[in-house]
């Protein structure tokens, strides 16, 4: 007969699988009524991820000015096409999670999800080998400096829904 996988405890010893484990944590979990997860969604409101993608673009325009006035139009351009490569896949994949599609159910959901992150990745990829031949002399630092401002505004909203509890 096939013996459990020995599995370590938080405290670091080694012990065995226990299959029961698995099933009563499972027995935790509660289905909601509709009148639980309405009160669920208004305890814990959402954010729009089309909101997230407008300061993102806010957040790309305020840069590229900023970096217009401080070294001029090339920088400025290449902050711009920064942003730009994280405000565009964010954009489609804001679009494609609020499709009506990706709500018939949570499998689909999370496939969705999934489907539209890869693409987003896929896209932020094309667009940064396509930098140099949009951008001519493009600058480096100022377009990766931009994405990454850009890409952190999904740390500030995760701080707005926070202080939304409050």
């Amino acid at each position: 007969m096939h013996e459990p996988a020995p599995k370590q405890s938080a405290q670091g010893a080694w012990r065995v699988w226990d299959d029961d484990e698995d099933e009563r944590s499972a027995a935790k979990f509660k289905s909601l009524s509709r009148e639980e997860a309405q009160a669920l969604r208004e305890r814990e409101p959402s954010i729009s991820p089309w909101r997230v993608v407008v300061v993102q673009a806010l957040v790309g325009v305020m840069l590229a000015v900023l970096a217009w006035w401080l070294a001029g139009r090339v920088v400025a351009l290449s902050a711009l096409y920064g942003s730009f490569c994280v405000v565009l896949p964010g954009a489609l994949m804001a679009r494609g999670l609020t499709s009506q599609f990706s709500r018939l159910n949570a499998g689909v959901a999370a496939v969705s999800f999934m489907m539209w992150e890869f693409g987003k990745i896929g896209v932020s990829v094309f667009l940064l080998v396509l930098a140099p031949k949009i951008v001519h002399g493009v600058n480096w630092l100022a377009l990766l400096l931009a994405l990454i401002v850009c890409i952190k505004i999904y740390w500030v909203a995760l701080l707005w829904r926070g202080s939304k509890k409050r």
